[in-house]
C-alpha cells in the first residue's frame, strides 16, 4: 500500500513506522530539511511540505496514495492561528490532492462537544466547541464533508492523546501545582498505541463517510487521575481546596465519550481500555 501521513509528529510518527514495518510504502511530511534527512535514513519518503503554504503542497498533485491521513497538530512557536493550521491547510491539502486518492483520514478531536455536564456523548449528539481548536477541527470536518472526497473520508474525533513520555499534567501534579488542576469532570483519553491502531483498522477496513469517536473505555474522573499521578510520586493526598483551574480551559466541561460505535464496527481491541493499564511501567 503507498500511505501518505501529514503530520509526522506524537501520532503521525508511529503510525508512519507501523505502516513501515508492515512492508508499505509510507510517504511522510515535514516543513524541516534536517527532519526530512532524519526521516529518509529511517527508511521513509519525506516531503518537505507546509500545508499553509499552497505552493508547497502543489506536489501532491502528481502523487497518489491509497490512504492519506491528515494528523497535523497545532505548532504554537511558529503559527499564531489554529484556524490557519487546521483549516487554511485542510483547504489547501483538498485543492492540491490528487483524485486518485484512495480514502481520506482525518484525526479530528472531541472538543467539537461542548459540555455535556458528565453525560455519555457519541456520534449523534449535537457539537458546540467551546475552545479555538474545537472549532478550528470542526470547521475542517466541514470541508472534509463539502469536498470531493467526502464519499473516501473517515473523521476520527481523538480524546486525548498520550503515552510514552506525554502524560497530560504530569509536570503540574509533580511539582504540586494544585491551583492548576480540577476537581471535578470527567477526563477522557486514548493511548497512542490505541490511537494507531484505530487508524489502521479504518484504512484497512475502507470505512467511508464514517465518524468515529476514539477513547478508551473507561471514562476517569479527573480527580482520580490526578491522585494516581500524585500516589506516583508519593505525595499524598492532593489538597483539593487549592485548586482554582481556569474556567475557560478543557477541565471547565464535562462529558464521557463513547466509542462504542469504533469498537462494534470495526471490531477493534484496545491495548489500553482505560489509563491506569496505559500509565503501567510508565
Amino acid at each position: 500500500m503507498k500511505r501518505l501521513v501529514i503530520g509526522c509528529g506524537f501520532l503521525g510518527l508511529p503510525l508512519a513506522k507501523f505502516w513501515q514495518s508492515s512492508g508499505d510504502s509510507v510517504h511522510v511530511t515535514t516543513r524541516s530539511e534536517q527532519r526530512a534527512a532524519d526521516f529518509f535514513a529511517a527508511g521513509l519518503l519525506p516531503l518537505v511540505l507546509d500545508t499553509t503554504k499552497p505552493t508547497t503542497v502543489q506536489q501532491l498533485e502528481s502523487m497518489e496514495f491509497d490512504t492519506v491521513v491528515s494528523a497535523v497538530g497545532m505548532d504554537r512557536s511558529q503559527y499564531k492561528s489554529v484556524h490557519d493550521v487546521y483549516v487554511g491547510g485542510m483547504q489547501n491539502v483538498l485543492n492540491h490532492l490528487n483524485e486518485n486518492t484512495g480514502q481520506l483520514v482525518y484525526v479530528s478531536s472531541t472538543g467539537v462537544y461542548g459540555d455535556f455536564d458528565g453525560a455519555w456523548v457519541d456520534e449523534s449528539s449535537p457539537t458546540d466547541p467551546q475552545r479555538d481548536g474545537g472549532k478550528a477541527c470542526l470547521a475542517a470536518e466541514e470541508l472534509l464533508k463539502a469536498s470531493r472526497f467526502a464519499d473516501r473520508t473517515t473523521i476520527l474525533r481523538m480524546a486525548g492523546l498520550y503515552g510514552n513520555e506525554r502524560i497530560p499534567t504530569k509536570s503540574a501534579v509533580a511539582s504540586k501545582q494544585w491551583s492548576k488542576l480540577s476537581a471535578t469532570g470527567f477526563l477522557n483519553l486514548i493511548h497512542v498505541d490505541d490511537a494507531v491502531q484505530a487508524i489502521c483498522v479504518v484504512s484497512d477496513r475502507r470505512n467511508f463517510a464514517e465518524t468515529y469517536l476514539v477513547a478508551d473505555s473507561n471514562p476517569t474522573l479527573r480527580r482520580e487521575y490526578y491522585q494516581y499521578l500524585a500516589d506516583q510520586f508519593e505525595l499524598g493526598p492532593i489538597p483539593w481546596s487549592d485548586a482554582r483551574p481556569d474556567p475557560n480551559s478543557r477541565g471547565s466541561s464535562s462529558k464521557r465519550i463513547s466509542n462504542r460505535k469504533l469498537l462494534e464496527q470495526t471490531g477493534l481491541v484496545l491495548k489500553h481500555p482505560d489509563f491506569r493499564s496505559g500509565l503501567a511501567g510508565t
